[in-house]
């Protein structure tokens, strides 16, 4: 199912790019894609997600993906691309579709937590929540299933679809923009990697905690940005 506004290739995570440098001919040299600096210290969502696991869950995890996905498109037509690109053209590479999946997918993760975050959306999108799910408390319990029927690792994911919008899964390092089912606005990671050392196999608990660091301007950025 096509997706109806992919809006702006750099909505959804504007540090997740390539870099180009300008040579002195005038030409251009494709960089890497890069690790993205975190926008606050690994301990600043405590004590809801613990710093060690966000320090491995960084430098590790989402630096292989990284690493990976660049030895992946290197000396390949695929080279230069952008992220978005890749994801919606390129899945039929196998490597393309589990490292640049975990790539964005992890991108878009750091940047919609905060620090002193929580509580719930307003304006524009508060009001899609309603409009979508009848109320703010629906919408969570619907996530929070998602989230937790999702067997194995992957993702859950509130997203825009043309009928306004909706809540989805995906397996592994998949995301939304590979089939075009929506464009994603927010997506909790239920690998166990991002919350086996402080919450065990509680996987409930951990979304449960997730929800007081959700950053919901930052949501709501994207969301008007996906419109």
């Amino acid at each position: 199912m096509s997706v109806f506004n992919q809006g702006s290739p750099h909505s959804a995570f504007d540090r997740c790019e390539r870099i180009d440098i300008l040579l002195p001919a005038g030409e251009f040299e494709i960089m890497s894609f890069e690790l993205p600096e975190l926008p606050y210290s690994y301990d600043a969502l405590e004590p809801h997600i613990d710093a060690l696991t966000m320090e491995i869950h960084h430098t590790k995890h989402h630096n292989a993906y990284t690493n990976n996905l660049n030895a992946a498109i290197e000396g390949t037509d695929m080279s230069g691309k952008s992220i978005e690109d890749l994801l919606a053209n390129h899945c039929d590479n196998n490597a393309v579709r589990n490292n640049g999946g975990g790539y964005w997918n992890h991108c878009q993760y750091w940047e919609v937590m905060s620090p002193s975050s929580g509580g719930s959306p307003s304006g524009a999108l508060a009001s899609a929540i309603d409009a979508s799910f009848g109320s703010f408390e629906e919408f969570k319990t619907a996530f929070h299933k998602a989230a937790m029927t999702r067997f194995g690792s992957g993702w859950a994911w509130l997203g825009i679809r043309e009928s306004g919008l909706c809540v989805c899964s995906s397996p592994n390092q998949d995301n939304p923009l590979m089939d075009g089912y929506c464009i994603p606005i927010l997506g909790i990671d239920v690998w166990e990697h991002a919350y086996y050392k402080k919450y065990g196999p509680g996987r409930a608990s951990y979304i449960e905690a997730w929800w007081n660091v959700v950053d919901w301007k930052e949501v709501s950025r994207r969301y008007a940005d996906g419109q």
